[in-house]
């Protein structure tokens, strides 16, 4: 069978918009995945994020979004082993629960992809900022991005080496971090994990409150994303839907180790807990605290470029994200045409590369608070209609050829939506976490509202994405 038999035929039939190739075997794919998911934006960043923001209780938030990390990789294992494509979440909502909800998950997806490259362009940023004090850290921002999506152009096996080579680096930040905490703790674990404490306005530390930390668990929840990245790359693998299910799982694995005991070492280690929580940065606080000034610039060094490494990958998965939209004929013809092409040298699709870039641009001019409690939100509505993709396809039998089946069904998808709720309820309860949710809903009804009035008439609109059973 040819892939023109599976995948149908594409917006146009010029050499450029033929399709993507399998060039890839499941480590290259791991190696951009887990360059995606970025453990070092999830405790550089996110980590910062949520100490100046819950204290101590950071730890609980991250290890009950690894919890939800195990119930979701099992999710995502099912639908990218059944629906291995580029579109990502827009393909398997679209195929198991129709493709109304696929344009949700679309809309979710450009405002979570575009976003996670400003925060990214903007830590970045901030991690050079001890070496030139006088760096504008918006402007910087922009040029990271504008410089990563032209990487991101290129052809998959070699970013594919790029991102290896600064993952390699990047663990080994987080092993530092780790070691200088937990080898010298200032405090017990009992006192750093079961004992949560937050900054009061008046400089006092104190237990923080039930809402504090639920709506602190939104931005866990982002700093392990990331996992389910690999199903973006599912044209791209030899063998995907025998693959994607253990990539999966590895990079959650990964993330989990090089996740947690960094942000353990921290809270066990700081030797100024209130100096710590204080600190508009309690990460690089820690490793000033801790470390003589040569050794804190050069850990500065590696997370800056694990951050630029991260915004790579993410420029390869959103590029082909839209590229699907576009040989899926969702937009006006011309657009569709343009989003569709392949780059004739590098095989990779160029053009919906670019676009992505073009959106990150614009989010680099919001706060990062803003776009932490977003994207954390954003993630929270894929993962509850990931739950629900994969309840439908059990039902209606639109998975039954997937090359993973979870154990223990339903167990993963109904405590995972357990889980959202409460996260959900707690964002209600929080002035900013209800912004978060708004910004969330707002790309939802965008969404529905594009499917209503455009689309639902579209004939041409149809999922062209190859099938598990290529």
């Amino acid at each position: 069978m040819s892939l023109e038999d599976v995948v149908g035929e594409p917006p146009s039939a010029s050499r450029a918009e033929v399709g993507l190739t399998r060039s890839m075997h499941g480590f290259g794919a791991l190696l951009i995945t887990l360059s995606c998911l970025s453990p070092s934006i999830g405790v550089f960043l996110v980590g910062s994020d949520i100490i100046h923001q819950a204290g101590t209780s950071a730890l609980i938030c991250f290890f009950a979004a690894a919890l939800l990390g195990i119930a979701m990789a099992a999710v995502y294992s099912e639908l990218s082993s059944a629906f291995p494509g580029a579109g990502g979440e827009y393909t398997i909502f679209g195929r198991a629960l129709g493709r109304r909800w696929g344009l949700v998950a679309l809309g979710l997806n450009l405002v979570g992809f575009s976003l996670a490259q400003s925060i990214s362009g903007l830590g970045v940023a901030t991690y050079l900022h001890p070496f030139a004090p006088n760096l504008p850290i918006v402007p910087v921002a922009a040029v990271l991005v504008l410089a990563v999506t032209l990487i991101g152009v290129l052809n998959i096996r070699i970013n594919a080496w790029i991102t290896g080579c600064f993952l390699a680096a990047e663990v080994s930040a987080l092993s530092l971090l780790s070691f200088m905490g937990l080898i010298h703790p200032a405090r017990s674990f009992t006192a750093a994990a079961l004992h949560p404490l937050v900054l009061s306005a008046h400089g006092v530390l104190q237990a923080p409150s039930v809402i504090t930390v639920g709506v602190a668990m939104a931005g866990g929840v982002y700093a392990f994303n990331g996992y389910g990245a690999v199903l973006f790359l599912g044209e791209e693998m030899h063998e995907a839907p025998k693959r994607i299910a253990g990539v999966v799982f590895l990079a959650l694995g990964v993330a989990m180790l090089t996740e947690l005991l960094p942000m353990l070492g921290v809270l066990m280690g700081a030797p100024d807990l209130k100096l710590l929580l204080a600190s508009d940065a309690p990460i690089l606080a820690f490793i000033a605290a801790r470390c003589p000034p040569w050794l804190a610039a050069m850990m500065s060094i590696g997370v800056a470029l694990a951050i630029f490494n991260a915004m790579i990958a993410v420029a390869l998965v959103a590029g082909r994200q839209l590229y699907a939209t576009g040989r899926d004929r969702m937009w006006p013809d011309r657009v569709s045409r343009f989003l569709a092409q392949i780059h004739p040298r590098f095989g990779s699709p160029w053009t919906a590369t670019l676009v992505m870039g073009a959106a990150g641009l614009m989010g680099c001019f919001i706060s990062q608070k803003v776009l932490v409690l977003i994207l954390g939100n954003g993630n929270v509505a894929l993962y509850t209609g990931l739950c629900l993709a994969t309840m439908a396809g059990r039902r209606t039998g639109a998975t039954r050829h997937s090359g993973y089946r979870m154990p223990f069904y339903p167990l993963a998808p109904v405590a995972a939506l357990l889980a959202l709720a409460a996260v959900v309820w707690f964002d209600l309860h929080d002035a900013d976490g209800a912004k978060g949710l708004a910004a969330t809903l707002g790309a939802v009804c965008l969404s529905l509202a594009y499917f209503s009035f455009v689309l639902k008439r579209r004939t041409e609109w149809t999922y062209t994405t190859p099938e598990a059973a290529e």
